[in-house]
């Protein structure tokens, strides 16, 4: 889906970037297939007709089992473009070079014209040679893969009993590249099932980290941080995430335009969420806090949660099976899963079981923390922790905005909120029910009333299916001004 194209468009930037080529020489619709070949061929200039034969060499120092970059052009090319092409021993000259120079070019050693990933993968290798490399790929994808080196640190943080403000800072860090490689293992493995049972992975985890993060404040009584988490993580993606995508692709694009039928689907159901808050909200200001009203008020909000859970189930229907193709991105979708199913199994009950244990010694600080620092728990719940769990959605939508692919860009930012509105908010109501937690949709008023007025705002600057910059700084303007007042109150 949306989350799919858009890390596929990260990766070939990245891996664009590593061979000395600008992520702007990329062509975003074919990149979001996670094909970095043809990615770069959509975007080359022609020579003319030139038809390259026969063998001849290239500058650059030899590197045995590094795949070069040439330019081909004309007839023999696959594309009436000009085209790139990876031969298994070549030099290390780079592509911006021989485009810039057709004679330099004529002088590269020509391989017929194939698709192959950028790592070399040496043929017949075994199945943990090729996971070993997959891995490695992904590890090397990202800076923010460095703050893993935060995980030991923040399990030594809480053994040794460093004090509370270590112990949250450093597994903060740590779930940063946590959700960005779980982001990534969950592509990988939705590969493998096709659109629906893909679908319904990506739905899963795609907010797993904020759903364990709530999870654990909810065993642990914090009532507050869960609510503030939760509604922070949709505030963040809905002011934030979806401004920066505004505000910078508006700098590189005067005007871009996004898909109104599914923009129109998405904005009723994230306002349909807030009703199904505020009602609770509404039902104990006006009945009072008595034991009676709190009894009522717990069982509207269980009944609403089993609502928004059943509208979630019909959202995933529309998504994937009545209207997919209002969802479905642009290009062939022709992706190869990197990892073996072992792997990817392995990779993703790794990763949750380090998120589970980070978010454990996180939220256990939490009280500690707000009393040395003097920030509230509702500002660390709202501001502060949804920057974790939405960091690879703020990365990837940010990036795919810049290209021109703003669907894709709201594909990721309101796909993220609905999922917290109407899944991960009931599924901590019901959970809550199961072990004895009372934790209800009765929130804090003014917490309710900046949900809605950010949702109500977010749905007047999207309403016109258009963008530009000033829309974007609108939106972070709503933001801040939310972060200012939770900061102070």
């Amino acid at each position: 889906m949306q989350r799919t194209q858009a890390i596929n468009v990260i990766r070939a930037s990245a891996r664009a970037l590593a061979l000395g080529h600008p992520a702007s020489d990329l062509d975003p619709e074919t990149a979001q297939n996670g094909d970095l070949e043809r990615a770069l061929l959509a975007d080359a200039q022609p020579f003319g007709g030139w038809n390259p034969t026969g063998p001849s060499t290239c500058s650059g120092s030899p590197s045995p089992g590094v795949r070069s970059i040439y330019c081909v052009a004309g007839e023999g090319s696959p594309s009436p473009r000009a085209g790139f092409l990876l031969a298994p021993d070549g030099c290390q000259s780079h592509v911006r070079h021989e485009r810039a120079s057709p004679k330099r070019a004529q002088t590269a050693s020509v391989q017929p014209w194939e698709s192959r990933p950028l790592t070399p993968m040496p043929k017949g290798a075994p199945w943990y040679t090729r996971d070993a490399i997959a891995v490695r790929d992904m590890l090397a994808s990202s800076y923010l893969n460095v703050l893993l080196l935060c995980i030991p640190l923040g399990f030594a943080a809480w053994a040794l009993d460093w004090g509370a403000v270590p112990v949250f800072m450093l597994n903060f860090l740590s779930l940063v590249p946590l959700a960005l490689l779980l982001g990534s293992v969950t592509e990988d493995l939705a590969l493998r099932f096709g659109d629906v049972v893909g679908g319904l992975l990506n739905a899963t985890f795609g907010n797993v980290v904020e759903v364990i993060l709530s999870l654990e404040a909810l065993n642990k009584g914090l009532y507050t941080v869960v609510a503030a988490s939760l509604l922070g993580s949709i505030l963040s993606n809905l002011l934030l995430v979806m401004g920066c995508c505004f505000l910078l692709g508006g700098l590189r694009y005067r005007v871009q335009t996004f898909n109104a039928t599914a923009n129109q689907a998405t904005s009723s159901l994230l306002f349909l969420s807030c009703i199904g808050i505020i009602i609770p909200t509404a039902s104990t200001t006006l009945a009072g806090d008595s034991a009676a009203a709190q009894d009522l008020n717990l069982r509207i909000s269980r009944g609403a949660a089993v609502v928004l859970l059943f509208i979630y189930c019909c959202y995933l229907a529309f998504q994937l099976h009545t209207h997919h193709d209002l969802f479905a991105p642009d290009g062939d979708g022709d992706e190869e899963p990197t990892l073996t199913l072992a792997a990817s199994v392995t990779a993703l009950a790794v990763i949750t079981a380090c998120v589970a244990a980070c978010s454990e010694f996180l939220t256990g600080a939490i009280e500690d923390f707000s009393l040395q620092t003097g920030l509230s728990q509702a500002f660390v719940g709202i501001i502060i922790l949804p920057i974790a769990g939405n960091a690879c959605e703020h990365i990837v939508a940010v990036m795919v905005a810049m290209k021109g692919k703003m669907d894709l860009a709201l594909g990721v930012a309101i796909g993220s909120s609905i999922q917290i509105a109407i899944f991960a908010i009931p599924l901590a109501v019901i959970v809550g029910w199961v072990i004895g937690r009372p934790f209800s949709l009765d929130l804090d008023p003014f917490a309710v009333v900046a949900l809605t007025v950010g949702v109500v705002h977010a749905n007047f600057v999207t309403s016109g299916a258009q963008s530009h910059w000033l829309m974007g700084l609108q939106l972070i303007a709503t933001y801040l001004l939310i972060a200012v007042t939770f900061l102070y109150r």
